[in-house]
C-alpha cells in the first residue's frame, strides 16, 4: 500500500516535505539553468552590440516583438531559478526558526523583482 503521509497546510504551500518530493525541484532548477544558459548568451551579446549607442536606439530595441519576448523569458527564468537555488541553500544550510520566514521572504522577493523587471520591459515596449 502506497500512502502518502500528511504535511501541514504550510508545508504543502510552500512545497515543503520529505527528500522524496525533491525530485520535481531538482528538474526544474535544470530546466530554468538550460534555458538561461541561451537567453543569457543573447543578452550579453546585445548588450555589447549596443555599446556607444544612445538611449533612442536602445528603447527601439527593446521595442522590437522578439526582444521582448526574450527578455520576459530571461527575467522569468532567472528569477524562478533564482528562488529555486536559494531555496535549497535555505534548507541545507538553516536549521532554526528562521527557517520558513526565510523560505517565504525568498519567493516574495524573486516574485516582487521578477514582476517589476517584466513591467518595466512590457512598458518600455508599449510605449509607457
Amino acid at each position: 500500500m502506497n500512502r502518502k503521509r500528511p504535511r501541514s497546510p504550510l508545508g504543502r504551500a510552500l512545497g515543503l516535505g520529505s527528500a522524496k518530493d525533491g525530485i520535481q525541484q531538482w528538474w526544474l532548477e535544470r530546466v530554468t539553468a538550460l534555458a538561461l544558459v541561451p537567453l543569457t548568451i543573447w543578452f550579453a551579446a546585445s548588450l555589447v552590440a549596443h555599446i556607444g549607442s544612445d538611449y533612442v536606439i536602445f528603447i527601439a530595441w527593446l521595442r522590437t516583438p522578439i526582444v521582448t519576448i526574450l527578455m520576459v523569458l530571461l527575467l522569468t527564468a532567472l528569477f524562478y531559478h533564482t528562488a529555486l537555488g536559494l531555496q535549497v541553500v535555505i534548507e541545507d544550510y538553516v536549521h532554526s526558526g528562521m527557517k520558513i520566514p526565510t523560505l517565504i521572504g525568498i519567493r516574495f522577493g524573486c516574485f516582487a523583482l521578477a514582476v517589476a523587471g517584466i513591467f518595466a520591459t512590457l512598458r518600455v515596449a508599449f510605449g509607457g
